[in-house]
């Protein structure tokens, strides 16, 4: 068995064979180049080429949806280092791709490689906004801020047709229940009919992220995402629709995009963001072989000082999970990121404390199914 790149010298290449790449004409648009079998597979299964020119033949990588019926749709954690216990994903994947999703190991529970399946193979949750309708009427509910966006994108491209988080947005205005949201689409701003009255409430708030000013890195870390620019003219428009905006450098990527925090921040400030914040970049299992694989392919030069530099925070490994220290790392280098960030943002003028939204407001929603008593 060969060790996972995280436990290897930084003059080792990543343990990923070559048979399992795709080659590039065939994933075109796509940020990651393997779709290495998932860690719970009994068997890896890779391309291989007969001698007879079969894999130049197949046809571009599509995007596939598969429509599934979750039993739930308001997930719970008691994680201490976030600041919300509830969340909502409308799908399973990201049509995004970003190469450093952290969410990407997550596709192996179903069988799929957190490679590229994880950006082509997409489940979409139908029945979501009827079970959160559902769950909301429960005599026992209390509400609290649901974030959207902390594991899947909502707005990712798929929403344009399937509509599931509108039809999220619409249950949750209608209750008056508060909703915190992470994107890098600039789809939301077709919801600004659903988030500025909810914001005018103390109900709503929107972040974008945004990893890098640079439009060609950017199109080569998420390739289906907004561009930089877009996500910051998606800021602008809702503070101009009074809809509260923040930025979320995240993530910060040693020796790629660290560089640009003071930047980001001041750009996205200027656009109208009330709020920021960021993550140290996480790389949880699979993710590690396949972002260094991603290096070697952009930045062959500057690979053996990345990962130098995540060791260096992570206490000697690509990652630790441990709560407190898998968003911000520790170490100097660490320890430096925070205080630059911290500093740049006093310095610009972005609030010290953040807001927190309104839950007095809520009531349950009409009409939702409800069990029926046995007397």
């Amino acid at each position: 068995m060969v060790p996972l790149p995280g436990h290897l010298p930084e003059h080792v290449a990543p343990s990923h064979d070559e048979n399992v790449k795709i080659a590039p004409a065939r994933r075109r648009g796509r940020a990651t180049s393997s779709n290495v079998s998932g860690r719970f597979e009994k068997f890896e299964r890779v391309g291989f080429d007969d001698g007879w020119g079969s894999l130049e033949t197949l046809p571009p990588l599509k995007t596939e949806v598969t429509h599934e019926k979750p039993k739930a749709a308001i997930t719970r954690n008691d994680s201490p280092d976030i600041a919300f216990d509830r969340s909502i994903n409308p799908y399973r994947g990201c049509e995004h791709g970003c190469v450093y999703c952290f969410a990407r190991p997550t596709h192996a529970y179903l069988g799929l490689s957190p490679g590229l399946d994880f950006e082509s193979r997409l489940f979409v949750k139908d029945n979501a906004p009827d079970l959160l309708k559902r769950e909301l009427s429960a005599p026992n509910y209390k509400p609290k801020t649901i974030a959207i966006g902390t594991n899947t994108d909502p707005y990712q491209p798929i929403e344009r047709e399937y509509r599931i988080m509108r039809a999220i947005l619409e249950v949750l205005a209608e209750a008056n229940h508060p909703v915190a949201i992470v994107t890098k689409s600039a789809l939301v701003l077709r919801d600004l009919d659903l988030l500025a009255p909810m914001a005018a409430k103390g109900l709503a708030k929107v972040a974008l992220s945004v990893t890098t000013l640079d439009r060609r890195l950017a199109r080569a870390m998420e390739p289906r995402a907004a561009t930089p620019e877009r996500r910051l003219e998606t800021i602008a428009k809702l503070a101009e629709a009074g809809v509260p905006a923040a930025v979320m450098v995240a993530p910060v990527i040693p020796g790629v995009t660290d560089h640009e925090i003071e930047a980001i921040l001041k750009r996205a400030h200027g656009c109208g963001a009330l709020e920021a914040g960021y993550i140290l970049l996480r790389l949880p299992l699979e993710t590690q072989d396949l972002f260094a694989n991603w290096l070697l392919e952009h930045f062959p030069d500057k690979y053996r000082k990345v990962l130098s530099l995540l060791r260096s925070s992570r206490d000697g490994k690509l990652y630790d999970s441990a709560w407190g220290k898998r968003m911000t790392g520790t170490g100097p280098y660490a320890w430096m990121i925070g205080r630059r960030f911290e500093h740049a943002s006093e310095t610009i003028g972005f609030k010290k404390t953040k807001a927190k939204l309104r839950t007095d407001l809520f009531v349950r929603p009409d009409g939702a199914p409800r069990q029926l008593t046995l007397f």
